[in-house]
């Protein structure tokens, strides 16, 4: 890796005529000498090729591999700069940056076109350059140390492209009867226990799904949260970038969030050209309104991330560990990319969401008491054919990332069932041991000092009803006898003209 960089530090007074032309000369020798070579190994580190005194501004041309940047190498100089002029009285009032060209090896079938600060890349032979467009500001913001992350990981993301997802079966339930062959959604219309909404991905739900929905809510008090000391919280549905970006979802939110703008301000007068349009065509004007707003974060993505946010910083004491709590309180949403289909794939649906902290055995015994806790439930209460599989832990796959992590103990258990109509399995429900990714992420730390862990169960209340409609139809006599005492009567149907 090389760098080279020219750039001109800009002072208050003419250097020329108040430093001798020795005296800068025996400066830059000895920052080559010293201050650009340190923390190198011998023989490595950055250089001054070219310096040039133009009245109140010093030229350079800067050289380095990659254990002094250059752009580190031109931080140091400024700073050991301002000491020796100062001596003189000559204070440095900036830098310019002219020219910043970084070349490196790089993969030939690898291409990139475009990156973030990046006025040109040429890619030629194996080497790839880039033209950097940055200015001191992005320097001291370590910018271009980030762009060369972001092309590790455009490699890391790369190499894992040509793999398959990872899926390994862990338990297969046994064979059940099935009371259906079709589509549970299309009977759910034709009933009229739904309609769709008139948002994308969105559909009302009438009395009787949502009695049936509420049971399995019920259920999953009974069986899971209660005997397990979980807790109850209401976790914000509204997420701010900090949040996203402390949780990892930045990574790779953005084509699938759904985003929330604020006004920029509530003042009717900056509003009255759009309310004015509105009154005169009877049209909203979305193009006025995307100049009148700001966007401060998103829907509710995955529900645990904001819940972080009210242990981020704390120091939990080990006595109270473990920390059990569950949410129900609301809707997620996500832009599917794969299609929207029936009550399975949604923009927007409803989850319970079940999140233990503790130490990493904690951790992990959990998981196990929660997979033991399912296994009843859908073996015995709602008597479908299921299945586990450990697969792609959910925060490599959202960073582009397929296979398995390598700690083991690390990573997320998929529970599957079939779709008689089709064939398929479904994936309802999931258990992630998200080791020490939250903690970390929020700040969270233990009082001993040991490490801390965490996980996260969701629990899909559209996913759990179309995989059991699936399976075991709409005639409740068919129904297993635990459930269907669970659910009772079913409320009378709408009726409209």
């Amino acid at each position: 890796m090389e760098f080279r960089l020219k750039a001109n530090i800009k002072c208050s007074g003419s250097v020329s005529e108040v430093v001798s032309a020795p005296e800068i000369t025996e400066f830059m020798r000895d920052c080559n000498e010293g201050l650009l070579k340190k923390g190198a190994p011998p023989g490595c580190g950055a250089e001054i090729v070219w310096w040039n005194v133009a009245g109140e501004k010093i030229e350079l041309k800067l050289v380095s591999d990659r254990f002094v940047r250059a752009h580190d190498a031109l931080l140091r100089l400024k700073n050991e700069l301002g000491k020796f002029l100062g001596k003189h009285r000559i204070g440095i009032r900036g830098m310019e940056i002219e020219d910043y060209e970084i070349a490196m090896e790089w993969e030939a079938e690898l291409r990139i076109k475009k990156l973030p600060f990046v006025k040109e890349i040429k890619q030629e032979e194996g080497r790839l350059k880039l033209f950097l467009d940055v200015d001191e500001f992005a320097l001291e913001k370590r910018i271009p140390d980030r762009i060369l992350r972001l092309l590790e990981d455009k490699k890391e993301a790369a190499r894992w492209k040509g793999k398959k997802e990872h899926w390994e079966l862990l338990f297969e339930s046994n064979k059940k009867s099935f009371y259906f062959d079709k589509d549970p959604t299309e009977e759910l219309i034709k009933r009229g226990w739904i309609k769709h909404a008139a948002g994308r991905g969105q559909w009302i739900y009438g009395p009787q799904s949502t009695k049936i929905f509420r049971t399995f809510e019920r259920v999953l008090l009974d069986e899971v949260c209660k005997p397990l000391g979980y807790e109850e919280m209401i976790f914000p549905k509204f997420v701010t970038w900090d949040v996203w970006k402390r949780s990892g979802h930045a990574k790779g939110i953005f084509p699938e969030a759904y985003y929330v703008c604020t006004p920029k301000t509530r003042d009717p007068e900056f509003w009255e050209d759009v309310m004015d349009y509105y009154k005169v065509t009877n049209e909203i004007p979305v193009e006025m309104i995307m100049g009148k707003i700001e966007n401060v974060g998103g829907m509710c993505y995955a529900q645990c991330p904001p819940f972080w946010v009210f242990p981020q910083g704390e120091t939990i004491p080990d006595e109270i560990l473990p920390i059990k709590v569950f949410d129900r309180s609301g809707t997620s949403y996500r832009y599917e990319s794969g299609g929207l289909h029936g009550i399975e794939r949604l923009d927007e649906f409803h989850r319970v969401e079940i999140v233990w902290i503790g130490k990493k055995e904690q951790v992990i015994e959990q998981s196990k008491q929660l997979q033991a806790k399912y296994r009843r439930i859908f073996d015995e209460l709602l008597d479908i054919e299921w299945r586990e599989a450990w697969v792609t832990p959910w925060f490599m796959a959202q960073e582009g990332k397929t296979g398995l992590a390598e700690l083991k103990e690390v990573g997320t258990i998929d529970y599957e069932a079939v779709l008689p109509y089709n064939g398929k399995w479904l994936e309802f429900q999931n258990v992630s041991v998200n080791g020490d990714k939250y903690p970390k992420g929020f700040n969270v730390k233990l009082q001993s000092g040991a490490e801390l862990w965490s996980g996260c169960s969701g629990v899909g209340l559209e996913r759990w009803a179309a995989v059991f409609l699936a399976q075991k139809g709409f005639d409740t006599d068919k129904w297993p006898a635990k459930f269907r005492s669970a659910v009772g009567e079913l409320p009378e149907v709408f009726r409209f003209l």
